[in-house]
């Protein structure tokens, strides 16, 4: 048997953190053994469904990695509309439905009895049943079609996550399946469609546990064997209540794009949500699908922990290709306008300050002033910059100068750090943050002699100049000239 499992979300917002996840363990089980991951849209709610929603999703999941085995196919079930029709009629002819002529009226007052009694809202009255009188059919009222769900017994179930369950059967409304006119509702097309695309395993949040029973015994009325299920338990904010954009947690996952979380990050957070593999945090979706198993999965709801996030993001950060970062890191700099230009590689930047960040806006904001001086902070100058550091700077500016193109690597410019504070009668902070500042125009850099040495002898002394730390004659001609266009 081929495991078949898929990820069914509604088109009536964006792609959420939930939706992710319950995506993700969908896609490892099924990659596990060897299956397929399926992609449904389940578009029958034609009021609040939308193209722009369903763009969304489908961005979503690309973002994070999670492909359909059935991408170039994907079921919308509004176009499935015809087969559902034709098994309503199926389950009217075997007597597994029935129509049911209620008013809103009539409904209003069974919802009212039955939140008075606690029992089943609906009171069966248009159920067909052997001696049994039905009301009479009222002229002017289409009806609805209700399924006949079992009256005695419970329906039973092991869950994969929750073991075993068991729901009375009494406690079961004869829940409507096609509507008056004559669409068909979600519990029915869930069947149908888990049915025909060959689902062995429905993984999914656990507000679907009270969907399960009605849908099981749809499946056993059209005469085919359910799947198996597992139900995951939700995921909390860091209060410990439930997500919400209204508590301003962050929820649909290309928020978490817009805030620099590289997708394997996100996944990698997502996966140890609710399962794990003894300690390990940090790991390859590779591993992951080597790993998982809906065993390890707890029953218990998890907790979001923006620093646990941000950590694995990190760490992602320092294993990823520094070329695939510079992609997603210039046009971040682009918004700040800031042009990637000359000779220095955004690569090579990147793989000399990635370390520092923990996202990619973060990385973008330790890239920017190597090719764009940034404006000095206020509190930055008043702490380090001090009466004595312009006429300090033009004479380390002389050192500089005077270091041999050859000599202008990290260990040749640290070199001359020593003497230089011998000499002026300074420690090193006299001279590394005020340095910091007439070059970079930031106080926080990794160690300056190799941020100089990686911006290059040409353009450390052209900032410089510009800043009037340095005079221009220290400029070879070719530098003085690209001085002038850039004036």
């Amino acid at each position: 048997m081929t495991i078949k499992t898929r990820f069914a979300p509604s088109p009536t917002g964006y792609l959420h953190i939930g939706g992710v996840r319950t995506a993700l363990y969908s896609w490892a089980f099924a990659k596990h053994h060897g299956g397929e991951f399926l992609l449904r849209i389940e578009d029958t709610d034609l009021e609040r469904s939308t193209a722009e929603s369903v763009q969304i999703i489908l961005q979503g999941m690309d973002w994070v990695g999670l492909h359909a085995d059935n991408r170039d196919n994907i079921v919308y079930q509004t176009q499935n509309f015809p087969r559902y029709k034709e098994l309503i009629a199926q389950l009217l002819a075997s007597g597994h439905a029935y129509y049911c002529y209620c008013s809103k009226e009539e409904l209003a007052a069974m919802r009212e009895k039955a939140e008075r009694e606690g029992t089943a809202t609906y009171d069966r009255r248009w159920r067909p049943e052997a001696g049994k009188t039905l009301p009479p059919i009222p002229a002017d009222r289409e009806p609805v079609v209700r399924f006949k769900n079992p009256l005695d017994g419970a329906t039973h179930w092991h869950d994969l996550v929750k073991g075993d369950i068991s729901i009375p059967n009494a406690a079961l409304d004869d829940l409507i399946i096609a509507r008056a006119d004559g669409t068909p509702t979600y519990n029915f097309c869930v069947v149908v469609d888990d049915f025909d695309m060959g689902i062995t395993h429905v993984i999914r949040g656990d507000d679907h546990v009270n969907n399960t029973p009605k849908q099981i015994n749809i499946f056993k009325a059209l005469g085919a064997t359910p799947p198996q299920y597992a139900h995951l338990p939700m995921i909390l904010n860091e209060q410990g209540k439930k997500i919400s954009k209204r508590s301003g947690d962050t929820v649909a996952i290309t928020e978490f794009a817009d805030m620099g979380i590289l997708p394997e990050a996100m996944l990698n957070y997502l996966a140890r949500l609710g399962w794990a593999h003894g300690d390990d945090e940090f790991f390859s979706m590779e591993q992951f699908v080597q790993w998982f198993d809906l065993k390890d999965v707890s029953a218990s709801p998890s907790r979001m922990d923006s620093k646990k996030l941000m950590w694995i993001n990190s760490e992602h950060i320092k294993a990823a290709d520094n070329q695939r970062l510079a992609d997603l890191v210039a046009p971040r700099l682009a918004q700040q306008g800031i042009r990637v230009s000359g000779s220095l590689k955004l690569a090579d930047v990147i793989a000399f300050v990635k370390d520092r960040a923990q996202d990619l806006n973060a990385l973008a904001s330790e890239c920017a002033y190597f090719y764009a001086k940034a404006t000095p902070a206020a509190a930055d100058v008043a702490k380090h910059w001090d009466d004595e550091a312009p006429a300090r700077m033009r004479r380390f500016a002389e050192r500089l100068a005077a270091l041999p193109e050859g000599d202008w690597t990290a260990e040749g410019i640290h070199a001359l750090f020593a003497p230089f504070c011998e000499a002026e009668g300074i420690k090193m902070g006299k001279l590394g943050m005020p340095l910091r500042l007439a070059v970079c125009g930031t106080a926080k850099t990794p160690s300056v002699d190799a941020v100089l040495a990686l911006l290059g002898r040409e353009e450390v002394l052209m900032r410089l100049v510009e800043a009037g730390l340095a005079p221009s004659y220290l400029l070879s001609k070719q530098e003085q000239k690209m001085k002038k266009i850039r004036l």
